[in-house]
């Protein structure tokens, strides 16, 4: 049995018939898709990051804060003491 002759030439969104339920659909072209962007969309992402500055924000600086640290400490490490070569010749 071949496919064709299951779907009787109707497309993938058309297969069965459905009684009872009204859809309706809007053509791409006629929707507004960046609508209120500006006006709606920027005052949003303010307030999203308002909200949630104070709970990303502390430990990256924390992380930051102790990786200099120790990058300090290490570079302090790599040196060497002065004192240990007084009495070189």
């Amino acid at each position: 049995m071949r496919l064709s002759s299951i779907l009787n030439g109707a497309h993938f969104g058309n297969l069965a018939k459905v009684h009872g339920i009204v859809t309706y659909k809007l053509s791409p072209f006629e929707q507004r898709a960046f609508a209120g962007a500006i006006s709606h969309g920027v005052p949003n992402m303010v307030r999203r990051f308002r909200s949630n500055v104070f709970i990303v924000a502390p430990p990256f600086i924390l992380g930051y804060l102790i990786y200099d640290l120790t990058e300090r400490k290490h570079s302090a490490l790599l040196r060497k003491n002065p004192a240990d070569f007084e009495n070189d010749e």
